[in-house]
């Protein structure tokens, strides 16, 4: 039965592995899992439980039997059986570590550790009948906490959702600043008026549009005490956290960029772009589903192709989804429900990118874009472009740790860097905004 708990332990360790393996890219790219991942993760997640459930029912059978085993011997030679007190399996001044232990049974699979923890559980229930507690200075001393390393909280962040829309390239080297030609007035043509006479001659203008490549990064300093003793590796759980505020920190340079001090100029912050503004005291989506009508239009008549996308805020499009028509039907309902007169399709509920269409686009939701414009600093923005107009270049994200110049504080500097450039004046008219009192903070 052993040997049936040591293979049981060991398929459980590679579920733990390929169930590691399925969050890596969603947590490297600061996503959601997808169908796939999802249906996955759960699968593993669902074997790794039944067999911790069939583990400790073998282990209990094998307490059992081997307690059985040891009575009857007793009983065949005759020996008198004395009761005395087992020494704890975790004592002060004793040869085990109880957070060792949980380590190896976790992590390891290791059997023997496993059956320590067991043993532990077992004395714990023996003393907590007696007139003692889990209080400090009655006996709490001696139930340790319990740390779930692996299942520690991370800090949250709102993803890049503007800067994944828009068109990508690579950060070239050998430069601090991208230039991109551009015809500022073009050239004409004209009916010729009479055989044999001078065609239209219109000379063109030209310009240019630059970005400056800039830098975003960010660093921690670690002690090589908590590198070298912690079960976890640490370095990794700053770096992936320093990937995550890069994530947003580039979003926000896309979208609110000023232009100035290392800094890109934003599709928000960009000059020469068409404003659309909608008063109202009592916002509606009807109002709203007019502006951004107003907005797509605005594009076609002057970049003459369509935009690809409407964002806005989570808030803005859960205010959308609450509202209702005049028989209290709402505005905003699954595509799959077979929807008659309404404002938009509901693709999904989602805190971040996709969500559904509106007026034949797709509907994202962006943390990040700011909810303190106006007078009163309560409203957002919504904003609907042609996001291939709109180039983002990128390096490779550099993750490094360095113990030069901190060797004699025994400590680590661990940073991460990288490299962008983001162009959103090509066509500035490719960029319509929607803001003003009717887009100020809702009342749900």
């Amino acid at each position: 039965m052993r040997d049936l708990i040591n293979r049981l332990l060991e398929r459980r360790a590679e579920l733990k592995t390929e169930l590691d393996a399925v969050l890596v890219a969603p947590t490297t790219e600061n996503r959601d899992l997808n169908d796939t991942e999802s249906q996955r993760f759960t699968d593993l997640t669902s074997d790794i439980l039944k067999l911790d459930a069939r583990i400790s029912e073998l282990h209990e059978q094998v307490t059992r039997d081997e307690a059985a085993a040891e009575t009857a011997r007793r009983l065949q030679l005759g020996a008198t059986v004395q009761v005395t007190r087992e020494p704890e399996t975790y004592r002060r001044g004793g040869q085990r570590s109880y957070f060792r232990d949980l380590y190896l049974a976790r992590e390891k699979g290791d059997r023997d550790a496993f059956e320590r923890l067991e043993r532990n559980n077992r004395q714990r229930a023996d003393t907590e009948q007696r007139a003692i507690n889990t209080t400090n200075g009655a006996g709490g001393e001696f139930v340790p906490p319990l740390w779930l390393e692996d299942e520690f909280v991370a800090f949250v962040r709102p993803g890049r959702i503007s800067a994944n829309l828009c068109r990508h390239g690579d950060v070239p080297p050998g430069t601090d600043s991208i230039n991109i030609p551009k015809v500022n007035t073009g050239t004409a043509v004209a009916p010729q008026t009479n055989q044999n006479t001078g065609v239209q001659q219109t000379d063109l203008t030209t310009t240019s549009v630059s970005s400056p490549v800039v830098t975003i990064a960010g660093g921690q300093t670690v002690s090589l005490q908590l590198i070298e003793q912690s079960p976890l590796n640490i370095d990794e759980v700053v770096l992936s956290d320093l990937a995550q505020d890069y994530a947003q920190k580039l979003n926000t340079q896309v979208l609110l960029g000023p232009g100035t001090a290392g800094t890109v100029t934003g599709l928000l912050t960009l000059a020469g772009t068409q404003a659309v503004t909608y008063t109202s005291g009592t916002p509606t989506l009807a109002a709203l589903y007019s502006k951004i009508a107003g907005a797509i239009q605005g594009i076609h008549t002057s970049r003459f192709l369509p935009p690809t996308a409407i964002v806005m805020h989570p808030r803005r499009w859960a205010w959308a989804e609450a509202q209702l028509d005049g028989n209290s039907r709402p505005l905003i309902v699954p595509a799959a429900g077979g929807p008659f007169n309404v404002a938009g399709n509901l693709d999904q509920q989602a805190a971040q990118g996709l969500v559904g269409q509106m007026l034949g686009l797709p509907v994202y939701v962006d943390a990040l874009i700011p909810t303190n414009l106006g007078a009163a600093t309560n409203q957002d923005e919504v904003y609907v472009a042609k996001m291939d107009d709109l180039w983002l270049w990128e390096g490779d994200v550099r993750a490094e740790a360095f113990q030069q110049t901190y060797a004699n504080n025994m400590s680590v500097f661990v940073r991460l860097y990288n490299y962008m450039s983001f162009q959103a004046a090509r066509y500035p008219q490719s960029i319509a905004t929607i803001n003003g009192t009717g887009l100020t903070a809702p009342v749900f």
